[in-house]
């Protein structure tokens, strides 16, 4: 089975963190769509299997109508049909679930939703400059249910500057209370070109210390495993049952066909990416081609995309999966270099699996820098 993931990039304004490629002119959208549609008949063929997941992500896909996110599934199904698609996400802002759009989108093959709620403090929304408030969250969550979907996710931030451990706890709670099947928390990164990184570095903000955000990070953990959700990716929880099936393929190593401008693609010996242009990707489309960038990968890039991705998971690092898709060498090149962090007990080797422990979690890029293979071993 593969995954399919279609990027839309248009965004009624911007966040100050986000370093996704994104525009704020919803003229282009019926352009766009088209080129859309298009591509995915030049790229029929990219995929092997039939497509098991889909993705909708941006950008804010809930920008477009209900009839336009429609012509894309139209455009799904006379590409690859969706008679296999067995989770289809929509990533929403609150703000634009009206009970109208939550009722009308509920009719689309859509049966899964990923809410950017990011926080219940109207002043830390103000700061992100996001355009919903604390209300508008819980109203989305419920007009959603009210439609019939059963299947939500929510999308958290800590490590706020000034952020105290009180506060984040108290989103937690009201995260809690919403009583949705998944949690998706990151801590607030500074990425460089983001107004945010412009703000750090011209000192008008200070980066949380660290120690506060493992703390944060360590009480996000217990309150959710405490409340029922498995902590099944670094930053990811989910009810029983209830993982996301789409982004469980990127760390399963599952190919997928990213579709629109700077979408990625994978089909397990290489890698490419669309060009980060709307307009450009929509002239490229309209002569006939895709404009990309592809990368070949060898068998190290791919052993080093394992450990970057499989080591984020509960269940880590298969060993036997490692001997039979990378050899001999390739295994004990890496328990070799894990040695260390398990004298740390940072890394724990259990049942012919390598897992980070809860202390690893926190200094996950170090242990990965650890176990990344810069020769052939």
């Amino acid at each position: 089975m593969a995954g399919l993931y279609v990027h839309i990039p248009f965004c009624a304004s911007r966040c100050i963190y986000c370093g996704f490629y994104s525009t704020t002119l919803p003229a282009l959208i019926t352009d766009y769509l088209s080129a859309t549609g298009r591509e995915m008949q030049l790229r029929k063929h990219y995929l092997d299997e039939p497509v098991s997941t889909i993705y909708l992500g941006g950008g804010t896909p809930s920008q477009l109508s209900p009839r336009q996110t429609e012509q894309i599934f139209c455009d799904i199904d006379r590409t690859w049909g969706l008679a296999h698609a067995e989770e289809v996400t929509m990533e929403c802002n609150p703000d634009d679930v009206t009970e109208e759009y939550a009722a009308q989108v509920a009719t689309l093959p859509i049966n899964r939703i990923s809410l950017g709620i990011q926080t219940f403090s109207d002043e830390r929304l103000r700061f992100l400059h996001r355009r919903h408030d604390t209300r508008q969250a819980r109203r989305a969550v419920e007009l959603l249910r009210k439609a019939g979907f059963n299947n939500i996710s929510i999308d958290l931030m800590f490590g706020f500057p000034g952020e105290t451990l009180n506060e984040w706890r108290d989103d937690i709670r009201q995260a809690l209370q919403l009583d949705v099947e998944h949690i998706s928390a990151y801590s607030l990164m500074y990425e460089e070109e983001t107004a945010l990184f412009r703000m750090l570095e011209t000192g008008k903000i200070d980066e949380l210390d660290d120690e506060i955000s493992k703390n944060m990070y360590e009480l996000l953990v217990g309150e959710l495993e405490q409340n029922g959700y498995e902590h099944y990716e670094i930053s990811n929880f989910a009810k029983p049952a209830r993982r996301s099936r789409h982004n469980s393929s990127y760390w399963k190593g599952i190919p997928y066909i990213g579709i629109g401008a700077a979408a990625h693609s994978y089909d397990r010996t290489s890698r490419q990416w669309n060009i980060a242009d709307i307009q450009q990707y929509i002239r490229g489309i309209n002569d006939g081609s895709c404009v990309f960038e592809r990368e070949e990968l060898d068998l190290r890039t791919r052993y080093n995309d394992m450990i970057t991705t499989a080591l984020r998971t509960c269940e880590g690092i298969s060993m036997p999966l490692v001997r039979n898709d990378f050899g001999e060498n390739y295994a004990r090149y890496l328990l070799k270099s894990a040695e260390k962090s398990i004298a740390q007990h940072l890394l724990t080797l259990e049942d012919d699996h390598l897992r980070l422990t809860r202390e690893g979690v926190f200094v996950s890029n170090d242990v990965m820098s650890d176990l990344i293979a810069l020769t052939t071993p």
